[in-house]
């Protein structure tokens, strides 16, 4: 029966049981139940005892040899009459011839009944086994009971392997949350906004962005998040930025830990002697490295600075330091140490302390310092994010954003004194910035989630944009 079984049925045999192996089991079966059902139903409770291993790589069962033994006596039952069993019709799974195809190394053909091929069990070479097609589960019964030889071939499924190197085989996608048709509307709203950004993408690649950050941004670690998401994304898309940071809220924080109460003139830190070196202490030891942090567990690669690596700031005391103290004004700039961090693909992120040229530390505003930053190096765009809409028509109405304006108009608004407070620096900054040919300069609220992308992507951007 064997050897009739192997020259008749020939074909490979995949990672999921077979039409061939599957009607090999139905017919043997069959021809028990019709002869030998009282000894088959003791050899069956005996072939279940020894069904034990099943190899996740191939879907098979490996068996061992005693229970190949008692495999062979079951089916030796039968071969009185083996000429019988290629006769047997099963409507469900018919017998048919398929074209011979040389084996592969993932396509063994299966072992002759008569000679059962032998091979090391994996992970233990003195054992071993015969190969076995194992039947899907919804095919094994009871050993108490014979198998239904009627079949349906519909319910004959590859079985998954969840090996971790297992070969390739049917991959069922998991069910999506969304209902197809949002799932499909959500993807292209995707798609749209990529697109409508494709255009402001290819006007600043590769052109240099300086973003000063502080305010309310610099207070929540959602706000901060995206800030630092849409820096890297905008590093990722070709666009070069320098991040400039202040740290008026945590510099606030520390002061008051130390018992010093923080005061404010026109906008300006009121800096002693000991407010300085909290200051510088917050500042550069641990705002910036804090935020060289962020960016690099967000995918980019950042390099922290303050005015005073490089000589990159050379600062002179404010002209009004008898009320202000060691608060000065930016005297110099030397980009020169940008320009490699720049060009290597890294984010400078630069801590507003600077010293005169005896070494003395001054405190310099964010915004100021930002706009000589960026006009040293010759950026085309200088951002301000702030803890404010922009500049208002109406500081009382907060309806009233402009949203463009260019150096006349705004000085015109500082004159008549709709300008004011904190914003005062900030705008000046911004027109000394576009004097020195910064082409575009922007106060944005930080306070409104990827208001950096808003103003560099979309058309409507945020915030107050100043143009020369």
């Amino acid at each position: 029966m064997g050897h009739s079984m192997g020259s008749h049925l020939s074909g490979p045999v995949g990672n999921a049981p077979s039409k061939r192996s599957v009607s090999i089991c139905s017919i043997f079966f069959e021809i028990s139940s019709q002869r030998t059902a009282e000894n088959m139903n003791e050899k069956t409770k005996n072939m279940n005892a020894f069904l034990q291993a099943f190899d996740q790589r191939n879907n098979h069962v490996l068996v061992s040899t005693a229970a190949g033994s008692h495999f062979a006596e079951a089916h030796s039952a039968v071969t009185t009459n083996s000429a019988r069993l290629f006769h047997v019709q099963v409507p469900s799974l018919p017998l048919r011839r398929t074209p011979h195809r040389t084996p592969s190394a993932d396509h063994q053909p299966l072992p002759s009944r008569q000679a059962p091929r032998r091979r090391e069990h994996q992970g233990s070479p003195s054992a071993a086994a015969m190969l076995l097609t194992k039947p899907h589960p919804a095919l094994v019964l009871p050993s108490a009971s014979l198998p239904n030889p009627n079949l349906n071939a519909a319910r004959v499924r590859p079985l998954a392997s969840s090996a971790p190197h297992g070969r390739r085989g049917l991959r069922v996608s998991a069910s999506s949350s969304l209902a197809p048709a949002q799932a499909a509307s959500a993807a292209l709203n995707r798609v749209d906004v990529l697109s409508e950004a494709l255009p402001f993408i290819q006007r600043f690649k590769g052109k240099t962005v300086v973003v000063k950050y502080g305010g309310a941004a610099m207070k929540s670690p959602e706000l901060q998040a995206s800030v630092i998401r849409d820096l890297v994304l905008l590093s990722c898309v070709g666009l070069r930025p320098v991040l400039v940071h202040g740290g008026g809220p945590e510099i606030n924080s520390w002061l008051q830990r130390v018992g010093v109460e923080p005061q404010f003139r026109n906008g300006l830190r009121v800096t002693d002697a000991l407010t300085m070196e909290v200051v510088e202490m917050v500042l550069v030891g641990k705002v910036n490295k804090q935020l060289v942090s962020l960016i690099s567990l967000a995918g980019a690669t950042a390099v922290g600075l303050c005015g005073k690596d490089a000589r990159l700031l050379t600062a002179r005391p404010s002209p009004d330091a008898a009320a202000l103290g060691f608060v000065g004004e930016v005297t110099r700039v030397d980009p020169s140490v940008l320009h490699p961090i720049i060009a290597s693909g890294h984010i400078p992120v630069i801590a507003t302390v600077a010293a005169d040229e005896t070494g003395q530390a001054y405190n310099i505003n964010a915004d100021t310092a930002a706009g000589e930053i960026a006009a040293a190096i010759g950026a085309e765009k200088l951002l301000l994010i702030t803890d404010v809409s922009g500049i208002l028509a109406d500081r009382d109405d907060p309806g009233s954003l402009v949203k463009e304006i260019d150096i006349a108009g705004v000085r015109q608004m500082v004159a008549e004194g709709k300008v004011g407070g904190g914003m005062i620096p900030k705008v000046e900054c911004c027109v000394r910035a576009l004097a020195q040919g910064v082409h575009t300069a922007s106060i944005i609220d930080g306070r409104v989630p990827h208001s950096l992308l808003l103003e560099i992507l979309t058309d409507e951007g945020t915030g107050t944009m100043i143009t020369g």
